[in-house]
């Protein structure tokens, strides 16, 4: 999880009155397994870091069910822990126990498991962790709710299943899309691809994932920016290809080879809107073509990629239509995280897609374009980094800066269902804090006319349109741009949009607020 100085999204705040597990123990049998995973998870431990463990632990026969148990038990752990609550004639206090039980009602009620199976099973498994003792409170509770799953499933369903904090305050953000979005919080998230257009179009990769029987849609994100404040709209697009069921990215034709990427239909938006943004700068310009941009808390480098796409594509970038007799365009691009393992995975990712800077050095070569794009990516705290070449000098070197913030990434919550275990109320002020301190760092290096692209995957409002609009009242010279109304994606708000994780078809939560440095 995140540490106070991170300037990584996925990195967010951990709930501090957790002390960290020790080494996961990783033995026994498939029950017992994710019993402790999930032990370990309520002990302070992320999802991403115990569930390869666990995965790996098993047999490819167990590895399915394994992996079903352990998400289902997170997406319905607090509607859970209400039911047990309900079922027990006296508080269960053990969370060892607490946790075996909630593992033997996910069986009997989500995953349809034989009866005798889920009660013998669990019965045997809360023996083997050593809490023998409650193994006949265990059978009972487990027994009751055998005799009538439906009632109790019902029950389950009923309400949310988040922390009651979390649920008072989407209530008080999003009363009207409450109902619809705590439901939709604890489903399965979608799986979507982002084609490689360098590649391949996206018709072109949806007939290939048809001739690989894997059925997917086409979905089309469109709308517009006023980008000058005046009848003068940049249009926005972007494709991406929805899944009907998830699969394993060595099954997706050409994967290795960067044809696609997995990622959120809605984080596909980040690079277009900043993209689309600096073209219309260097079209205002003329032909003042050489550029330095950023990508703040850059890992694990999807957006990056994404950009560095549109960037080296020649459809797509006016800058690859100068004259020859022009002056030599050219694109700086520095990328920054703080955490040198994230910002390994930007690498590996960038080697797959092949934008390295040796292939954007080596693609300059054979394509009849007057630029180059140079890539460099640092290690660094994005709220102390300066990126002139005097060290601690707030200077304007950036044209364009996109900004993917640290926060709560309660918009992800489908993805990654531990984040309503390991997220605290006092999470919120604290992320918000370190998301205004990167802004006020990165703000002044910011050119007058330059744009900064504001992005969380958060659905509160503090961390999204709030924290804009106290930015604004503390910065006179940042002006927010307007989405065109036409926009098929997110919901307006007064500065900015916000996207929900309503059903399942839609994205993940997502929020976009695009910022204009006035001239001086």
């Amino acid at each position: 999880m995140r540490q106070t100085s991170t300037a990584s999204r996925n990195n967010a705040p951990r709930n501090n009155k957790l002390k960290p597990s020790s080494n996961l123990i990783m033995n026994g049998s498939v029950r017992v397994r994710v019993i402790r995973t999930l032990l370990a998870i309520q002990n302070g431990q992320s999802l991403s870091s115990v569930l390869d463990p666990l995965l790996n632990s098993l047999h490819d026969g167990d590895k399915g069910f394994a992996h079903a148990l352990l998400l289902t038990t997170l997406r319905q752990w607090h509607a859970l822990a209400r039911l047990l609550d309900t079922l027990a004639d006296n508080p269960i206090d053990e969370v060892e126990v607490r946790t075996t039980i909630q593992v033997g009602l996910v069986q009997l009620l989500y995953l349809e498991v034989a009866d005798h199976a889920a009660i013998h099973e669990t019965v045997e498994a809360v023996k083997e962790i050593e809490f023998a003792h409650a193994s006949g409170l265990v059978n009972a509770i487990l027994r009751k709710v055998a005799k009538n799953p439906s009632k109790f499933r019902k029950k389950c369903d009923k309400k949310h299943s988040l922390p009651n904090w979390l649920a008072y305050q989407l209530k008080q953000d999003w009363s009207e899309q409450y109902d619809e979005l705590t439901q939709g919080l604890r489903q399965a998230a979608p799986m979507f691809l982002r084609v490689n257009t360098a590649v391949s179009s996206v018709e072109d990769y949806q007939q290939a994932l048809d001739g690989a029987e894997i059925d997917a849609d086409l979905v089309e994100l469109t709308g517009g920016l006023n980008l000058s404040q005046s009848s003068d709209i940049t249009s926005l697009s972007t494709k991406a290809l929805h899944l009907h069921q998830s699969t394993g990215v060595n099954a997706l034709p050409h994967f290795a080879e960067g044809a696609a990427s997995v990622q959120d239909l809605h984080a596909q938006l980040a690079a277009p809107i900043i993209h689309n943004a600096l073209m219309h700068k260097v079209k205002a310009n003329g032909d003042s073509t050489d550029l330095h941009i950023l990508d703040a808390c850059a890992a694990p480098g999807g957006k990056l990629a994404h950009w560095l796409e549109l960037l080296n594509s020649a459809e797509q970038s006016p800058l690859f239509h100068v004259k020859q007799d022009s002056t030599l365009s050219s694109i700086k691009l520095t990328a920054i995280d703080n955490e040198a393992p994230r910002i390994e995975r930007i690498y590996e990712n960038l080697q797959r897609l092949s934008l390295t800077q040796q292939d954007l050095k080596n693609s300059e070569q054979t394509l009849d374009k007057a630029m180059s794009i140079a890539l460099n990516v640092v290690c660094a705290d994005a709220t102390r980094w300066q990126g002139a070449d005097k060290k601690d000098t707030s200077e304007a070197v950036f044209d364009a800066i996109l900004l993917d913030s640290p926060c709560t990434a309660t918009g992800v919550i489908r993805r990654h269902p531990d984040i309503s275990i390991l997220r605290t109320e006092e999470d919120i002020e604290q992320t918000a804090v370190l998301q205004a301190d990167i802004l006020h760092n990165l703000w002044p290096q910011l050119k007058a006319g330059g744009y900064l692209l504001y992005v969380t995957c958060s659905i509160l409002k503090q961390e999204n349109v709030e924290q804009m609009q106290d930015f604004i009242k503390h910065h006179d010279d940042a002006v927010a741009m307007e989405f065109t109304e036409d926009c098929n994606w997110g919901i307006a708000q007064t500065i900015g949009r916000q996207c929900l994780p309503i059903d399942s078809t839609s994205g993940d939560g997502f929020y976009y607020a695009l910022l204009q440095k006035a001239a001086e």
